[in-house]
């Protein structure tokens, strides 16, 4: 039984009368991105939101009359459509203990709903026309101020217009989103052949996009080494199988490409990544970075994080940097990179990224401009 459970993509559930899991099946795992005994004694409302009902659709004709699409809560925070189908479990009595059923992908991925379709138009235009660019934000030494990375940040210029995150939403609504990552890698790693060639780049990819096999043709067919290459997992997004994703990593690792934790202390899971990954870097999230200079305990939860990073290898680098306060707290506690809007913007102009040639120190002043041009 383990053995079929374990094979198939299809969820077997079971809550009690109290609205709690009391079975799960494997299937939790890819769905979800939940462990079976992650899901056991919690509320089902942690992925299937009861209101939800109201507005949910039948599947194609042939599915079966309990079947209904709802939208799923995955573990990361992003909603995904699911096809259910439960039946009321009842004792020797007749008396109600609670439902059990089964939820699968939808067996059709094709787009259904009109809203649906108006993204999916809307994305193969933008894939067709190839219509984003990459705008990178430089990394610096924070003692000599000068530039050794830089961040790619995917800008849209597609209509209408949209903040980044909504367009990634928007592709992960209809299952499209590692598509789309995958895009703004390729994108990033042919506009990274501008910038000098000292400097690492950093890109953002969701571990769903880090098991995908195209990712090591992508980073094979760049004109970057591995070498100058940092992965930026980020803090926010579940892992449901660490050992899964440390083997899809490990070749390109093996390389030279290096791993990076984003947002290191925005959510729960950042400490259990580092422990999980073994990261080359540890990105320090702006919320502890902001007011630095007058909070004693994050400068403590700083000092901490830099002996953590130390006795495990890694290099941390503070986030979101902008005041000449924050700056000079985070010089003095001994941090040694570190990026933000005062150290240096987000630009999309090959001439200011030909200007990261410099090894600069800050001036006294520490206006960004003369700290990175």
């Amino acid at each position: 039984m383990d053995a079929i459970l374990n094979a198939t993509n299809v969820w077997l559930w079971a809550v009690g009368t109290d609205g709690r899991f009391t079975f799960s099946s494997p299937a939790s795992r890819e769905l979800f991105g939940y462990e079976p005994s992650d899901l056991v004694g919690r509320p089902c409302s942690l992925i299937i939101d009861l209101s939800d009902l109201k507005t949910a659709r039948k599947p194609e004709a042939g599915a079966g009359p309990e079947g209904l699409i709802l939208p799923a809560r995955h573990r990361d925070g992003q909603r995904r459509s699911v096809e259910v189908v439960g039946w009321r479990r009842a004792d020797v009595e007749g008396r109600g203990t609670g439902f059990q059923g089964i939820a699968r992908p939808p067996a059709d991925f094709a787009v259904q709903r009109p809203a649906d379709q108006t993204i999916a138009a809307r994305l193969d235009r933008l894939i067709a026309t190839r219509a984003l660019i990459t705008a990178f934000q430089p990394i610096c030494h924070l003692g000599t101020g000068e530039v050794i990375g830089a961040e790619a940040l995917t800008r849209f210029v597609s209509s209408p217009g949209r903040s980044p995150d909504r367009w990634f939403d928007d592709a992960d609504s209809i299952r499209r989103g590692v598509e789309l990552e995958l895009l703004a890698l390729e994108t990033a790693l042919i506009a990274a052949a501008d910038l000098p060639d000292h400097l690492y780049i950093a890109v953002n990819l969701s571990p769903s996009a880090c098991l995908e096999l195209k990712l090591s043709d992508i980073v094979e067919k760049s004109s970057l080494t591995p070498q100058r290459i940092v992965v930026e997992l980020t803090e926010r997004t579940a892992v449901a199988d660490y050992v899964r994703l440390a083997a899809a990593l490990a070749p390109l690792r093996s390389a030279g490409l290096r791993i990076a934790i984003d947002d290191v202390g925005a959510g729960f899971s950042s400490m259990r990544h580092i422990l999980k990954l073994n990261p080359e870097l540890i990105k320090l999230d702006r919320a502890i970075i902001a007011g630095i200079d007058n909070d004693p305990k994050q400068s403590a939860l700083c000092t901490a994080m830099l002996g953590f990073s130390s006795q495990i290898g890694a290099d941390l680098i503070a986030e979101g940097i902008e005041t000449p306060a924050e700056l000079t707290a985070l010089t003095d506690l001994g941090v040694k990179t570190g990026q933000g809007y005062l150290l240096g913007r987000p630009s999309v102009l090959s001439a200011d990224w030909s200007h990261w040639r410099r090894r600069n120190r800050p001036s006294p002043s520490g206006d960004a401009e003369s700290y990175v041009t």
